[in-house]
């Protein structure tokens, strides 16, 4: 399972991907990625994905729709 978490910009994305690794003991840091909205070239008109790898289902999906929504953002199951 995957689970990428939307976030309005780039230091909300970091913050979170540092407070994820930390909460949830990740080996790896979650992968930032800019997503330009389609048709946008500004990068003010990007969000910010942060990609935390779950192979084994451990993180709970509950508690990631929490933490992403202190930052203004949401999660979405891949």
């Amino acid at each position: 399972m995957r689970h990428v978490l939307v976030l309005p910009d780039r230091d909300a994305a970091e913050e979170l991907a540092e407070q994820l690794a930390e909460l949830l003991g990740l080996t790896e840091e979650p992968q930032l990625v800019r997503d330009a909205l389609a048709g946008e070239d500004d990068a003010e008109d990007a969000q910010w994905l942060v990609v935390v790898e779950d192979p084994d289902a451990a993180h709970d999906p509950a508690r990631l729709d929490e933490l992403a929504a202190e930052y203004d953002g949401w999660r979405e199951a891949e």
